[in-house]
């Protein structure tokens, strides 16, 4: 294959990988970068899908162990093998990264092994071998952000990494960050045993998440025994033959504690992978926090050169980039390309789930926004009672003289699927009225939505 392309991808992530395969399909010639010896990035190797599959087996224990007999269903008390939970987890990741493998393959597209630098606008250094492409795109994600002074041995003091790949469930897990990925993860072995705590510097969980969701999901999440340190930060770890000893200060000052804990996840967030690509060299644009600068085309500030996904400005999510990516492959190949910030979902993928697009109460309240809310509870749907899965709700918020949708916050059992209705909702610019007139199946969750809606500026019937 020669070395003159249309497009070279950094990265082979969700951000990277719908990009490279929307450009081979609209005729591009594409070759893509990475480093490491599978395919997908952070998200389908150590992320989101692993950590998926250990939540969904969790789930699955946690329901043998506590809802099972309520139904009728005698198995014994079931036991965890997490040599096996591990390659059920490993599986997953292999069916997927190969799947994306596959994609390459159909889609003619080169998987250049190895790490690059950008030696010159449209040139490439992987190894010994330079490559010359007419655009450039970096979509090298993000790593896990760090604490000093405390070391990340990926064995007892882990990060995202380590904490799926534990080889016994630990009696006691303490985490360090109160966001999607600690109670996701904090969920997992909490299920299986270990006894969580969480270390929290802001007064309250999931920061920029709607405030009543968090105060109902905190409360959940303590019925599960989650313990909570708020207001409060890790200063030092302590390695002992016994395990780990923690200390833990108030975020605003004061006296310090010490906790003793088997394992601690740092999960205080992920910062922008940008180091190692030659980027100041070439004279490419970075923020403080170490992310590509891009116009509204993802364009940086040198020719030939663009960016998406984590190693931007933006939500650290995967759905997000790949929106990114497969804009950005539209443009260079003369199409039209769009990604619309107002409506990327997020979802904490714990039981019950929490899901949210759009506006908060609070963001609305600071613009000055005058709004409508339609609220709905989980317990009073026939199907969540049926499944006694009746912890949560779903509420709308919509703009009180257009009635148009601004926000959607969703917690209950498959709120991650739910949200999706009010995304395309939202995407078309409907009103809770819209949401209210649709026909939805029954029985069924999503009809939380429909009565949350009628519930806006009227009343839900089932209430």
């Amino acid at each position: 294959m020669a070395d003159a392309l249309d497009l070279v991808v950094i990265g082979s992530g969700p951000a990277g990988y719908e990009c490279a395969i929307k450009a081979a399909q609209l005729g591009l010639k594409v070759a893509c970068v990475e480093k490491n010896e599978t395919l997908g990035g952070t998200c389908l190797n150590i992320g989101c899908i692993p950590s998926k599959a250990l939540l969904h087996a969790s789930e699955l224990f946690a329901e043998a162990v506590h809802a099972f007999p309520g139904m009728g269903i005698n198995v014994g008390t079931p036991k965890i093998d997490v040599k096996q939970l591990l390659a059920f987890k490993d599986e997953a990741v292999t069916g997927n990264t190969k799947g994306i493998e596959f994609l390459f393959k159909k889609n003619k597209i080169e998987w250049v092994k190895g790490e690059a630098r950008i030696a010159a606008p449209g040139k490439l250094q992987v190894g010994e071998r330079v490559i010359e492409t007419k655009n450039i795109v970096i979509a090298t994600g993000s790593d896990v952000a760090r604490l000093p002074g405390i070391e990340i041995d990926e064995k007892r003091i882990v990060s995202s990494t380590g904490a799926l790949a534990l080889e016994k469930v630990p009696e006691r897990l303490l985490i360090v960050g109160g966001g999607v990925i600690g109670l996701e993860l904090g969920s997992v072995w909490g299920r299986l045993g270990a006894k969580v705590t969480v270390v929290e510097f802001l007064d309250a969980i999931l920061p920029g998440m709607d405030g009543e969701v968090v105060k109902n999901f905190t409360r959940i999440l303590k019925k599960q025994d989650f313990e909570f340190k708020l207001g409060s930060k890790v200063t030092k770890v302590e390695k002992q033959a016994s395990g780990l000893k923690v200390t833990v200060e108030p975020a605003a000052g004061g006296a310090a504690t010490v906790l003793e804990a088997d394992v601690v996840l740092v999960a205080i967030g992920r910062v922008a992978y940008t180091d190692r690509l030659g980027l100041e060299a070439v004279g490419v644009k970075t923020d403080k926090r170490g992310r590509v600068e891009v116009d509204a085309n993802f364009k940086t500030n040198v020719d030939g050169i663009y960016a998406v996904g984590d190693a931007i400005a933006g939500p650290m999510l995967a759905h997000k980039g790949m929106e990114e990516g497969v804009a950005l492959a539209e443009k260079l190949a003369g199409h039209y390309g769009h990604v619309n910030y107002e409506v990327i979902p997020a979802v904490v993928y714990t039981s019950p789930e929490v899901a949210s697009v759009g506006k908060t109460e609070e963001q609305l309240k600071a613009e000055g926004v005058e709004y409508n809310v339609g609220k709905f509870p989980f317990t009073a749907n026939g199907r969540a009672k049926a499944n006694k899965t009746t912890e949560g709700f779903v509420k709308i918020l919509a703009d009180k003289k257009t009635d148009r949708v601004l926000g959607v916050h969703i917690i209950g059992v498959n709120a991650g699927e739910l949200i999706q209705e009010a995304v395309v909702a939202m995407e078309f610019a409907g009103s809770s009225e819209d949401i209210a007139r649709m026909c939805f199946a029954h029985p069924t969750l999503s009809e939380a939505v429909k009565e949350a809606a009628l519930a806006v500026t009227g009343l839900p019937i089932h209430m």
